[in-house]
């Protein structure tokens, strides 16, 4: 029996989920940068992205058993939170470099700019998006966190 989503707990294993999430939606997200910033701040991005995904596996995949595997569990989440930190810094940056031109991160299927208020429109919907699930993942981690 299937059991309605409004009474459905959060799953202990959420953060997990919500950090491939933000992977997805932050390389999603570069892939509207120009390439002349690209270059120079995508990669580190992506690997902060990277690393708050690769963190709250390593967390998830450890048994807290023992004290010495709940330190190491800790120590994962911990890690990936502040990992996540760091990269919603980064991408307010890259928010601010992409709403100086914003019309030049979005392009019709034609291959013609979106209009300016219609790309701003776009940029804003998805770094909403990001930051409420950056939002999210905190909120979560530090759940997890605390059990400690």
């Amino acid at each position: 029996m299937s059991v309605l989503k409004a009474q459905r707990s959060v799953s202990k294993m959420e953060f997990v989920n919500c950090a491939g999430e933000i992977y997805d939606e932050t390389i999603n997200f570069l892939t509207r940068l120009s390439a002349r910033y690209s270059r120079l701040i995508a990669e580190p991005i992506a690997k902060l992205a990277g690393e708050v995904e690769d963190h709250a596996e390593k967390a998830n995949s450890i048994y807290p058993s023992d004290d010495q595997r709940r330190a190491l569990r800790k120590a994962h989440l911990l890690e990936a939170r502040a990992s996540l930190m760091a990269l919603d810094t980064r991408l307010s940056k890259c928010y601010r470099i992409m709403y100086l031109n914003p019309e030049g991160c979005f392009t019709t299927s034609t291959g013609r700019q979106v209009e300016s208020e219609k790309a701003k429109e776009k940029l804003d919907k998805m770094a909403q998006r990001l930051g409420d699930l950056i939002d999210r993942e905190n909120e979560l981690l530090k759940g997890q966190i605390k059990k400690f």
